[in-house]
């Protein structure tokens, strides 16, 4: 017999199941980077079969392979958990949440795409840009769609419209630096692949300077944390809510923490391990920045701002 599924999952369920689907978007780039940085990255050297003849990784791949193999294989995890994301969804109470849901699902296969042409590209540095990127957008929209669960619905905006600019401009500026960190990606030395015998990338670069471009980036990067910074300071001195003036905290102590990290790496020559927590910085910051995003509006059940003071029931 079929199973039977519930007549409607709750809040609690929708919750944690769309908080799987962000953990799983931005493990993946975690895991991701890992087969860049080892020069995995073509290990399987065709799409979508890892070589001409084997859908899966054989021996005489050695560990390159069977590390992009591996990598691939999650896009199955991450896929269970977007169906999963749109099933308790639809099956839910919340129809304003089934837009980001099937949103979250659909960059899947776009990404799967993606990553067969930057494999059959020979990892073309600005489609490994592209893949990376479209990964950063979802997952801002599985943070974004985790936190709106977690209350009955999206509300009117508690800050007054200078602020909720500057923090549109705080996005904004968020994603050049996750742009530009892709071009100093792509200029850097670890392309993804490299030349088993003599340890040199076989793979094209941008062409750009290296130490010219990643100048420009950390001048945005100076840029997203001045902001953060004013925000903060503008939020503390017009006392706004608490959770908008928590998120920019929040996110101001995670740009610091990747900046940091960014100059340390920058100093040591790129070791692995540093560029890999580096990733993961710019997974939390694009986490984090979708919080700041979602923190202005309160939940539905908030009064809008200026709104006339509610008259104080009358005792009977």
């Amino acid at each position: 017999m079929p199973l039977a599924l519930p007549a409607a999952f709750s809040d609690t369920a929708v919750s944690r199941v769309t908080l799987v689907n962000a953990v799983a978007n931005g493990l993946i780039v975690v895991t991701g980077g890992a087969v860049r940085l080892t020069g995995s990255g073509l290990g399987c050297p065709t799409w979508p079969r890892c070589t001409d003849t084997s859908l899966v990784a054989t021996p005489e791949l050695a560990g390159h392979g069977y590390i992009e193999f591996g990598n691939r294989m999650l896009t199955f995890v991450l896929t269970a958990a977007a169906i999963a994301t749109v099933v308790v969804v639809f099956r839910s109470a919340r129809r304003d949440l089934r837009p980001l849901a099937v949103l979250s699902f659909l960059g899947i296969p776009a990404q799967a795409l993606l990553g067969g042409i930057t494999v059959l590209t020979h990892l073309n540095p600005w489609i490994v840009a592209a893949h990376f990127l479209v990964s950063m957008v979802l997952v801002a929209v599985a943070t974004t769609l985790w936190l709106r669960s977690r209350e009955p619905g999206v509300g009117s905006p508690l800050l007054r419209r200078p602020f909720v600019l500057l923090v549109a401009g705080i996005a904004a500026v968020t994603g050049a630096v996750l742009v530009l960190g892709t071009v100093v990606t792509g200029s850097g030395p670890h392309s993804g692949d490299l030349d088993k015998k003599n340890g040199i990338t076989t793979v094209g670069r941008t062409g750009f300077d290296p130490e010219a471009v990643s100048q420009l980036h950390a001048d945005v990067v100076f840029l997203l944390i001045g902001l953060t910074i004013a925000l903060l300071v503008a939020l503390h001195a017009t006392d706004s809510p608490e959770r908008v003036r928590r998120a920019a905290r929040d996110l101001l102590v995670v740009e610091l923490a990747q900046g940091l990290v960014g100059f340390v790496q920058y100093f040591t020559g790129l070791p692995i391990v540093l560029v890999l927590v580096h990733m993961l910085g710019a997974v939390l910051i694009t986490a984090f920045a979708a919080r700041l995003m979602w923190s202005v509006r309160g939940p539905s059940s908030e009064l809008p701002l200026d709104a006339p003071a509610q008259p104080a029931a009358v005792a009977r």
